[in-house]
């Protein structure tokens, strides 16, 4: 891509930044030879009637890592997933404050008393999108299909990262047969009836759990983890799974060419659905009201094709928006915000082009991760302790936002994130503050001092003190690496940095092989304890990056998970926080500000808060838009 963006840029006589200039600069300020519009105009002007019209053209800035619901964590192959899978219920794309509804389920569950209890009963006539596995058979989702698919987590052969999540629903049965597989070493039993995971009849699945789950149908509305999957489709393409999932939703994978090019297309099977049956906006709401009354009766989804192309680059991406070659960006690269939204307002020559902005604070936050097994960040001791906490307060946050994010970000205080039950923007800590000061001290107290004169702190044995950042090779992230390089200089702490792409380093962090690393991670649901399962020891390997392990803590999180919201759940959140904040498992970094850019051809988007399936909510105008 970037070199196909050079090559245009040249053919028109100018370098990409006086091309960039050029397309945010007011069109008086611009000189003729430089303004690109005609030339724009005339390059990617509408074909008369395209095959597949209604294409959606999006690009993701880091590679995706495969498609096997039950082996993902990253976003970015989510996102794909929740477009194929559909999970139980959903949460409405309009609704503000959010709202769960139900997807294949006909109803919201009966729940028991005690929130110990779910019946679910399944829509009859859902069926899967036709493949191969079912041997020119059309198949209809039941109830055991759901049962399966949660099972497969619990395979001590997936591998599953969610294993921690599914854990903690407590489904009776399920974590023994996963322990009797484990310590016999035997396959895992799919057929084996077990009390808390049970298909009624053909429509109706029953959950049953040892504690109580108040919030558990949030879990169940990740149509991006906790889809139905069909039994025959995962034995017949075994480990090649992750290449051709197949699912009930409007999407089904046409093709693939691992980070480069993602392509959905309308599944040919999938039901009657309508713009109403996913969108309900409050009466008071008059943006979604807009959205309503101009989709109401639309079937979805509206779109034919999703094209999604891997951009690395923060520059080529913008390019490629700019250019028109993508519809639509999300997150907008922060180095980039500023000029094409300055405070907070579309710039007037976006604005002529009919491009639309928006802008939020994400619920989301980004983090460095430190591996609590690793012999030098590492350990419970107070000299360890110290030392991750000094890290902590060497960052310094304020420049981070100012100059490596561009003020597209607030700090960050505790691991919940805005928009979530347990977050509180009047919190503070000890992870929000910048403090070479206290850096030193605390170093200077557990005997990390220079102790051969070479100018770096050494252990407190005396053994050399090397951190070890893995980062990942890209510019925007050279820039916030070269931020930790100035920190940790400041305080005497000796850094490397060893590069790798993204989806390279989530696998080796996972398997606990790397010291440091920074990561961003995005809500899912309503509940802010999905935050705090980074901490929970259970969740280790998975979720929990840094492999941290305390009682206490885990105690804590056990007990809000049987609770209902209320001030005595509440009061755990603040006990977490502080609980994390004290052993500094991680360094909570920002909260980022979500930027995205739409052209004028791209109609109904609203930026959602919890999920991420939203593209059949959208279409393309196949009459204003450029051919693919």
């Amino acid at each position: 891509m970037t070199m196909t963006l050079n090559l245009r840029a040249r053919r028109r006589g100018m370098t990409l930044l006086a091309w960039l200039a050029a397309a945010l600069l007011p069109t008086a300020l611009v000189p003729a030879l430089l303004l690109p519009a005609a030339a724009l105009a005339a390059d990617t002007a509408p074909a008369a009637s395209a095959a597949i019209s209604h294409t959606f053209r999006y690009a993701f800035r880091v590679a995706e890592t495969g498609f096997d619901p039950a082996k993902i964590s990253d976003l970015y192959s989510r996102i794909i997933t929740s477009q194929i899978f559909e999970g139980l219920f959903l949460y409405d794309h309009l609704a503000r404050p959010v709202k769960i509804k139900p997807l294949t389920a006909a109803a919201m569950p009966e729940v028991s008393a005690d929130f110990q209890r779910f019946t679910i009963h399944i829509r009859p006539g859902i069926f899967f999108a036709d493949d191969p596995a079912f041997k020119g058979v059309r198949r209809e989702l039941v109830a055991q299909d759901y049962v399966y698919a949660l099972k497969r987590f619990a395979d001590p052969a997936t591998k599953s990262p969610a294993w921690g999540e599914v854990a903690e629903l407590t489904l009776l049965g399920l974590a023994a047969q996963r322990k009797q597989a484990l310590d016999q070493r035997i396959a895992f039993d799919y057929d084996r009836v077990l009390p808390g995971l049970r298909a009624i009849d053909r429509y109706t699945l029953q959950l049953e759990t040892a504690e109580p789950r108040p919030r558990l149908v949030e879990i169940l509305a990740d149509n991006s983890l906790y889809g139905a999957v069909a039994r025959e489709v995962a034995e017949f393409y075994g480990d090649k799974l992750a290449e051709h999932p197949v699912g009930t939703g409007a999407f089904r994978l046409a093709s693939w060419r691992r980070s480069s090019e993602i392509v959905l297309e309308r599944s040919p099977s999938y039901r009657l659905r309508h713009y109403e049956d996913e969108a309900e906006p409050a009466p008071g709401d008059a943006e979604g009201q807009a959205l309503l009354a101009k989709f109401k009766g639309r079937r979805l989804p509206m779109l034919d094709r999703v094209v999604v192309s891997i951009i690395e680059e923060a520059q080529p991406a913008w390019l490629s928006f700019l250019n028109r070659q993508q519809d639509f960006i999300d997150r907008m690269p922060p180095e980039f915000a500023n000029t094409a939204m300055p405070g907070g307002k579309l710039a007037p020559n976006l604005a002529k082009r009919g491009i639309t902005g928006y802008r939020t604070i994400g619920p989301e936050g980004v983090l460095t991760v430190y591996n609590m097994d690793d012999p030098v960040v590492g350990g419970y001791t107070p000299d360890k302790v110290a030392l991750r906490r000094a890290i902590n307060l060497a960052v310094d946050i304020p420049r981070e936002i100012t100059l490596g994010r561009r003020g597209q970000a607030i700090p960050a205080q505790s691991p919940s994130v805005p928009h979530t039950t347990g977050y509180d923007p009047a919190y503070r800590s000890e992870m929000g503050e910048f403090s070479p000061a206290k850096a030193k001290a605390l170093l200077d107290l557990y005997g990390y001092v220079d102790r051969d004169g070479d100018g770096w702190r050494d252990m407190p044995n005396g053994a050399p003190l090397v951190l070890v950042r893995h980062t990942q090779p890209d510019a925007s992230q050279r820039q916030l690496d070269e931020l930790w390089q100035k920190n940790m200089n400041a305080v005497g702490l000796k850094i490397a940095f060893k590069f790798a792409k993204w989806p390279e380093n989530l696998k080796a962090m996972q398997a606990g092989k790397l010291m440091i690393w920074g990561v961003g991670s995005s809500a899912t649901q309503l509940d802010g304890q999905s935050a705090l399962q980074r901490l929970y020891g259970p969740s280790s390997g998975g979720a929990n990056l840094s492999r941290f392990k305390s009682a206490e803590f885990d105690a804590v999180y056990d007990r809000m998970s049987a609770l209902p919201n209320g001030p005595e759940r509440d009061g755990l959140f603040l006990q977490a926080k502080r609980l994390s904040a004290a052993y500094a498992p991680y360094k909570q970094h920002v909260h980022r500000i979500y930027t995205d850019m739409a052209h004028p051809w791209l109609l109904g988007y609203r930026r959602p808060l919890f999920w991420t399936r939203w593209w059949q909510m959208v279409d393309v105008e196949p009459t204003s838009r450029p051919a693919d």
